[in-house]
């Protein structure tokens, strides 16, 4: 993000970017979901073309090109023009193309996507969606949940496992991504999360700014961090600036999700959080900030009520929230690991089950896919979205990307960061990061957990109410009894 946001963008956050991610490196967005602030919903056909004719592309998919020489239309769904937006780079990339891609963007805001997806998916036919997003906060409803069944397995697409093998994907994209062994979406970007702290505290406190030393002040585990947090307080630092910064690492490190069995579940790891927030609160080691607020970035620009050491986030953090908001801090950041391995965001492409049966489209489909998600290539999406590239001539964002062996051979110096390659740290934090523990309904359940805590950190209620008042309000909203 290379500006700032304002409340009401912050609203819309909120909602889809809480837990999504993406961020077009040469555009200015919010995470990746910046552009589900043009609320409601909007369709544009763009008479992109892609590939589909390519003999070698429809070898490695699987399939073979459309004989009759006619243009394959593909529907592609989003809830930002992100997706839309890379078939133009295909294009260029592939200058003998015979698909039009048909793109359909409908924000996430008041929860606008979903429903006309599910209604669009169940509808089929000739408009179904054949190319399809879904972001973090609700994909496992797509590749493992309610609206699986929908998807087409990557291998019917012609997309093994030595590919994703082969790209150095981090496994916990993979994990979400699948059902029952196969393999339904992959997300473009990695999103695992590191600990992002200002170097002149750094200096301050602990003697260096070296990342290799602050992630032992830091961790491993919530024990030192803590022990950090009274020594930056001893100096007058908060180390984080609310509680929000360390629910993320907490709520994807834990060993279960929300639901075991069909019942609410809730993890010890995250139920933690509770004692973590009061901590932070009642000892002043924050400046009990919520999350997407005027006062989170204030404290990203060291104007907040006392100086704030870190926060925890992926590389779109940096590159699409913090950019805009740390004016005179520049340069005074780096990343280090954090206490736990954790990830946060992201979006996978899907594609329809229903493209399989038309040999012309599961070539063409597979093709884009493997070329957004799998190809290492100094031509595929991923090493133009690492090196901020996708528009020649023009140094656009860097941003952390699926595969690893991309961004090992990429540059990930940024002057947020001082000069740091930030993929030093960002390819082992993807890999240190799982995706075992998610649920379809962790975007609401993750709401009402948020909002308790607070009430309890704050000394609004005991502790045993809270988990009661949880608990009771899970079973109110979705039905779901506790075990």
């Amino acid at each position: 993000m290379k500006r700032a946001l304002s409340i009401s963008t912050a609203i819309v956050l909120l909602s889809s970017v809480l837990t999504a991610c993406g961020g077009n490196p040469n555009a200015s967005n919010d995470a990746g979901t910046a552009n589900a602030g043009n609320a409601g919903a909007s369709n544009t056909e763009s008479n992109t073309k892609a590939d589909a004719g390519n003999a070698a592309a429809n070898a490695d998919a699987g399939g073979t090109p459309d004989k009759t020489g006619e243009k394959i239309t593909i529907n592609l769904w989003s809830f930002t023009d992100e997706i839309p937006n890379m078939t133009k780079k295909y294009l260029e990339t592939h200058p003998d193309a015979n698909v039009d891609f048909k793109t359909t963007v409908i924000a996430t805001t008041d929860g606008a996507y979903q429903p006309a997806l599910d209604q669009a998916l169940a509808g089929g036919g000739k408009d179904a969606p054949d190319l399809y997003a879904a972001e973090s906060a609700f994909v496992l409803k797509y590749t493992q949940g309610d609206a699986s069944d929908y998807a087409a397995n990557y291998s019917d697409l012609g997309l093994d496992d030595q590919q994703v093998k082969d790209a150095g994907i981090a496994q916990y994209s993979v994990d979400i991504g699948s059902k029952d062994g196969q393999l339904k979406g992959l997300a473009y970007q990695a999103t695992g999360g590191a600990f992002i702290y200002r170097r002149s505290i750094a200096k301050e406190v602990f003697g260096t700014d070296d990342p290799a030393t602050i992630k032992t002040n830091v961790g491993p585990g919530w024990d030192k961090f803590f022990d950090a947090a009274a020594k930056l307080k001893a100096k007058g630092y908060g180390i984080v600036s609310g509680d929000g910064d360390i629910w993320h690492p907490i709520e994807n490190s834990s060993d279960k999700g929300w639901i075991v069995d069909g019942k609410l579940h809730i993890d010890p790891k995250r139920e933690q959080f509770l004692d973590f927030s009061k901590q932070l609160k009642d000892k002043g080691y924050s400046n009990g900030t919520t999350d997407w607020t005027e006062a989170w970035y204030a404290d990203m620009s060291g104007t907040g009520k006392q100086p704030i050491f870190g926060f925890f986030g992926p590389a779109w953090l940096i590159n699409y929230v913090m950019s805009g908001q740390v004016k005179a801090t520049k340069g005074d950041w780096a990343v280090t690991e954090p206490p736990t391995g954790f990830f946060w965001g992201g979006t996978w492409l899907l594609a329809n089950k229903d493209v399989v049966k038309d040999d012309a489209k599961k070539a063409a489909v597979a093709d884009f896919i493997k070329w957004v998600t799998l190809d290492s290539t100094d031509t595929g999406l991923q090493h133009f979205w690492a090196n901020g590239t996708m528009k020649a001539g023009e140094q656009g964002t860097k941003d952390s990307v699926a595969s690893s062996v991309v961004m090992s051979k990429s540059d990930g110096t940024v002057d947020l960061l001082g000069g740091q390659n930030m993929f030093d740290v960002f390819v082992p934090a993807n890999a240190n990061a799982t995706g075992k523990n998610l649920t379809q309904y962790d975007e609401s359940i993750n709401l009402i957990w948020r909002d308790q805590v607070r009430q309890y950190a704050e000394g609004k209620k005991s502790r045993e109410q809270t988990l009661k008042d949880f608990k009771q309000k899970v079973q109110d909203q979705l039905g779901i009894d506790s075990e």
